[in-house]
């Protein structure tokens, strides 16, 4: 049976409003539930305080949570399509309704920063935020250690989700790891209102404290289901920010051992990578939402965006492709080639139809959508921990091989590779796995790689463009100009 969460009522009345800028910064809104309340209730019951936290989990994948009615506003999965997309890896390859085709892949949001989209992924991030500060305050701020356990695993994943919404905000927002750049506004209690741009290692030292705790917090959880985030999925959050850093790759290498070693995900084998990517049970994904009739998802979705066997721009008009240079690069015997469509020159054409797509396999059919999102995928560390591994001089190969063996027949071509090529192999690896998973952005910058547009693309076929390029980066949005008094245009 499918395991759901909803906006209970408290819930509901504590994240209805969240926004940003002066609409999210009132400090006691008389509709809502004040935290004090709220932590004298989730004192004798920790259901209160819980029923928060699971609005946010539903906070991720509700439309509108970007501030807009707009049709790629659907929470976090939408700005993975963005990542993709900017990365290069995935393709507008056809254009007939115009989502994402001037602002993310003409690079015009990025260039401007009146354009809706850097106002979306700014808004949409800073809302989990302050949603998950709510729960922090409710519990005892961010310093306190709840009494009841059932308390410290919400705090736990609450800390987990405020990081990684810092997380994707540095990578949207910023070009690289830049320790003494002033780069976001920092908010971590909900006393805080409208601030001023802090250096990010500032927001890195509250990223990596809260992962920490999460980690400690979340010792021994057995989350009732996948939606929830436990030990591994925050060890998994930190590797990732460690590798972003790139100066800390022992703890990459050692964060990504123990999700491989003891977190008791299994790799998916080569039948499930053709399987549609569309169920929460698979022993591969390590978190992700069980979507049912229940979210009320359809167009507007993920789903909605890319799969051609749901009701969907990608079946009415609006084709997501992989990258034909990449596509190419895919041996003929790696069963991920499989994925795509063969091109033919039809409207199809490496397509990902054989990756994502409804069980039913009706081209427009899936409608409402019920088939599953996926957050994060144990090959992620395998891929990670290879990385790690040859930045450090450690063996490099055999989680490759061990990854690489479900996919191709013969992997022995590994044992030739070290020093560069080895590591363009990974990072080739990688985006070939994650394809339309929302990695492919954040590889590119921890690579510091170039994206070379293939011919399948609309605009700037075959044009150099370095992970560092302005078009690449967001804006911080007009609107947080606006209201927050102490950013200004002249220091956007």
């Amino acid at each position: 049976m499918k395991n759901l969460f909803k906006l209970t009522g408290i819930a509901a009345l504590l994240l209805m409003g969240v926004g940003c800028s002066e609409e999210f910064l009132e400090e006691k809104p008389t509709e809502f539930l004040t935290t004090d309340q709220i932590a004298e209730a989730a004192e004798k019951n920790p259901d209160v305080v819980a029923g928060t936290l699971n609005g946010i989990y539903a906070l991720m994948i509700e439309t509108g949570t970007g501030g807009t009615t707009n049709h790629d506003d659907f929470g976090h999965k939408g700005y993975d399509i963005y990542g993709d997309m900017l990365s290069g890896d995935m393709a507008l390859s056809v254009s007939t309704y115009g989502w994402y085709r001037s602002d993310i892949t003409e690079f015009q949001a990025p260039q401007d920063f009146t354009r809706t989209r850097n106002y979306m992924v700014w808004r949409y991030y800073y809302r989990i935020i302050r949603s998950a500060n709510t729960v922090i305050d409710a519990l005892g701020g961010n310093d306190a250690i709840p009494e009841l356990e059932e308390n410290q695993r919400i705090m736990g994943q609450a800390k987990a989700i405020r990081a990684h919404s810092y997380f994707y905000l540095i990578q949207y927002f910023t070009k690289e790891y830049a320790p003494d750049a002033l780069v976001l506004p920092i908010y971590d209690d909900l006393q805080d209102q409208n601030g001023p741009k802090v250096p990010m290692s500032e927001i890195f030292a509250l990223i990596e404290s809260d992962l920490n705790s999460a980690i400690t917090l979340l010792e021994g959880f057995n989350r009732g289901n996948k939606t929830q985030i436990n030990k591994y999925v925050a060890e998994a959050m930190l590797a990732y920010v460690y590798g972003f850093k790139g100066n800390q790759w022992q703890e990459v290498y050692n964060l990504t051992s123990d999700v491989i070693n003891n977190g008791g995900f299994t790799l998916m084998s080569s039948e499930e990578v053709l399987g549609g990517f569309n169920d929460l049970s698979t022993s591969g994904w390590m978190w992700g939402v069980d979507l049912t009739l229940d979210n009320e998802l359809g167009l507007v979705s993920w789903w909605g965006q890319v799969d051609r066997f749901t009701y969907s721009y990608a079946w009415a008009g609006d084709a997501k492709a992989i990258d034909s240079g990449l596509y190419a690069q895919i041996p003929d015997n790696d069963v991920r080639k499989l994925q795509f469509k063969a091109p033919t020159g039809g409207y199809a054409d490496l397509m990902p139809l054989d990756k994502f797509y409804d069980p039913a396999r009706s081209i427009g059919g899936q409608s409402p959508v019920t088939t599953d999102y996926v957050f994060m995928r144990v090959a992620e560390m395998y891929l990670l921990n290879a990385e790690a591994a040859a930045h450090i001089g450690q063996d490099a190969i055999t989680p490759l091989k061990t990854l690489l063996s479900q996919r191709i027949p013969d992997v022995t071509y590994l044992d030739a590779l070290s020093g560069q090529a080895l590591m363009d192999e990974i990072y080739l690896q990688t985006r070939i796995e994650l394809w339309g998973e929302g990695k492919s952005y954040l590889a590119l910058k921890r690579n510091k790689g170039t994206v070379v547009r293939g011919a399948n693309h609309l605009s700037f076929v075959g044009e150099s463009i370095p992970y560092n390029d302005e078009r690449l980066t967001f804006e911080i949005p007009e609107a947080e100009i606006l209201y927050n008094p102490f950013i200004d245009s002249q220091n956007p």
